[in-house]
């Protein structure tokens, strides 16, 4: 196995055009695994931890510009404030040591349906930049995923950032597991209320091929929300109905197909709850998970 260590972003895009099958790898937190349980044997080790850049964010055009290296712990710490959601997503990854070490970039180069950063990212509009010696893309995250750990990426392409606007209103992540920590999620779910624009943005983990909005529970919340009002029970167990309805679930070790319709129905209308009440009280919403 070849071990490429780029100094700069301008040298990994130049490894990386030159070995297309090479394997990123940062936090490591992934690839290790795969690696000491031999489930995955690259020819070459692409390491871009001397890419200092990837390890900081700034904001630009309104939106936060979060680089691929910001780990778990960066998020939780310094932006908690800003990405409610993302921050909580972060809070249930593995032990500290995991949150100190994995990035979400990380995360959505995994492209595993059960990342608990995804279905924030979705929740929240999020955009995912990559960048290659052709040019920069930028990819809404709806459409990055393309399937069982598979994503849009370039064979030549790196993921650079992600670009979200800070929290407009409240955001929740739930997600459950066969224990409270360091656990892969049996299924996940993330809400994020934008108010000005009288609409609500979902993401659902681990309960289909890929990490996905429930479109239709978003555009049932736009038409019945009384923005004005308290939340109709009535209206958050139909939003919690159509969420469940949007996955694509199967049986797998972890749980049961229906049983991760069940829990999505029960963690949307949860989750939509706590953040209308944070709505209502003017509070941003930054809940336990």
């Amino acid at each position: 196995m070849e071990f490429l260590r780029p100094a700069s972003w301008e040298e990994a895009l130049a490894a990386k055009a030159e070995h297309p099958d090479a394997a990123p790898i940062q936090g490591g937190t992934d690839v290790m695994v795969e690696l000491n349980f031999d489930m995955r044997r690259p020819d070459v080790l692409l390491d871009l931890n001397r890419v200092t850049e990837l390890g900081g964010w700034d904001t630009a055009e309104g939106r936060l510009r979060v680089g691929a290296g910001v780990t778990y712990t960066q998020i939780i710490d310094d932006l908690g404030g800003p990405l409610p959601g993302l921050a909580q997503a972060a809070r249930t990854v593995g032990s500290p040591q995991i949150r100190n070490r994995g990035t979400v970039g990380g995360n959505l180069g995994a492209a595993s349906p059960a990342g608990d950063g995804h279905p924030p990212l979705l929740a929240g509009d999020a955009v995912i930049e990559v960048e290659s010696l052709r040019g920069v893309r930028m990819i809404p995250a709806p459409v990055f995923y393309t399937g069982v750990k598979r994503s849009a990426l370039a064979p030549d392409e790196l993921i650079r950032a992600f670009w979200m606007a800070p929290a407009t209103g409240p955001q929740y992540f739930s997600k459950i597991g066969t224990r409270n920590a360091m656990v892969i999620a049996v299924c996940s779910f993330a809400v994020a209320l934008h108010p000005a624009e009288r609409r609500v943005g979902t993401g659902i983990g681990s309960a289909a091929p890929t990490p996905l909005r429930a479109t239709a529970a978003e555009e049932f919340a736009a038409a019945e929300l009384d923005w004005d009002g308290p939340l109709d029970e009535t209206v958050a167990r139909e939003f919690g109905r159509l969420v469940a309805e949007a996955a694509a679930p199967i049986d797998d070790v972890r749980g049961t197909a229906g049983y991760r319709r069940h829990a999505l129905a029960v963690m949307a209308r949860r989750t939509l709850t706590w953040a209308w009440q944070d709505h209502r009280a003017g509070s941003p919403g930054r809940g336990a998970a």
